[in-house]
């Protein structure tokens, strides 16, 4: 439960910069640390709790909670999928996050200094548990729909599961019920990188990390066999530049544990298995909405068939739905005709 409600600028800026965030008291982790204050950066857009229903947006790994100002602007504001005249839109930066939420980079308040490497592990609940700790202190006590992507779709999961009677709606994008093999050696690999390299493992990870957000046809139709004026080839060039960027906005603690957070991912622990996690929704009752990206190579369609046909099995009202895209998993920051088609095809509901 939220302890206190002092509102302050958030930071560093990301998009737009309009950030607030709240102080929430110290905070227990899954794995019974106690983190001896909890800071959440948010943006809400649109009216209020006591004016509109309430959708949730969940960030991905490198994301902020400028959903409305950066990475989701074109689906969020009057007249969009999220249309602010309607609804309230409320994003929050992850627990563990880079952009304002505690993390490794906060001040340990026992120590002065940023935690670093000494940030303890989170999951994906803990990190929903912030997102409802945000949510008392905003008052805002149920959610028309809590939706994200990738990362952000697991926590929207752990959103819906932690209260299934006040989230009429989850939709994740891109996300499984659990992390599977495959996901987590492309993660070994990019934390076994930043590990040895520090920043220039970071970058590495970066582009590792870019190889599996698209397809082979995505890269085929942008680069072929393309070369730069040096001479480097085109998708070389391509994947340096996404490495440096994120050495400028991101830190090599923040990204090991967000990655961690991901790696654990499961809605079926502490809940007796996946058929425990969907049967509690069931008796919310919450809709689930899964959304599959064609070509995505990390949490792809057959991965979140098997979530919506295990809810459904359960008695969850569940839906699958489909974007094609050649963009693989990154569709969902790209495809904005479909992403409205889905979004208020969920919101009519």
């Amino acid at each position: 439960m939220a302890q206190s409600r002092a509102i302050e600028p958030a930071g560093p800026l990301t998009g737009t910069g309009r950030l607030e965030s709240v102080a929430l008291g110290p905070f227990g982790l899954d794995d019974g640390t106690t983190l001896p204050g909890l800071t959440v950066a948010y943006r809400h857009d649109g009216p209020g709790p006591d004016e509109a229903p309430q959708v949730l947006v969940v960030h991905a790994l490198t994301g902020s909670a400028d959903a409305a100002g950066d990475w989701w602007e074109p689906l969020i504001g009057p007249g969009r999928a999220l249309d602010t005249e309607r609804v309230g839109v409320l994003a929050a930066n992850l627990l563990g996050g880079r952009y304002g939420t505690t993390g490794p980079t906060s001040a340990d308040p026992r120590t002065g200094r940023p935690y670093g490497a000494a940030f303890p592990r989170v999951t994906t609940r803990d990190q929903a548990r912030a997102q409802w700790w945000l949510l008392d202190a905003l008052g805002i006590e149920r959610l028309e729909l809590a939706v994200g992507g990738s990362l952000g779709g697991m926590v929207a999961l752990e959103v819906a599961l932690a209260r299934p009677d006040a989230v009429r709606a989850v939709m994740p994008i891109a996300a499984p019920s659990a992390t599977g093999p495959m996901a987590v050696a492309w993660n070994h690999l990019q934390v076994e990188l930043i590990d040895r390299l520090g920043l220039d493992g970071l970058a590495l990870a970066r582009q590792l990390a870019m190889t599996t957000y698209r397809s082979e046809t995505d890269f085929e139709e942008r680069f072929g066999r393309s070369t730069e004026p040096d001479g480097l080839p085109s998708i070389v060039s391509y994947l340096d530049h996404q490495g440096r960027k994120l050495i400028d906005r991101f830190d090599p603690a923040t990204y090991r544990v967000l990655a961690g957070a991901m790696d654990e991912h499961d809605i079926g622990v502490g809940w007796d298995g996946l058929d425990g996690a969907f049967t509690r929704l069931a008796d919310g009752p919450t809709r689930l909405i899964g959304i599959g990206i064609e070509d995505d190579i990390l949490y792809g369609p057959r991965q979140v068939h098997a979530l919506v046909e295990g809810a459904r099995g359960a008695g969850v009202e569940a839906t699958y739905r489909e974007i094609r895209s050649t963009k693989g998993h990154d569709a969902f920051l790209v495809e904005w005709d479909q992403l409205t088609a889905i979004l208020e095809e969920a919101l009519r509901r």
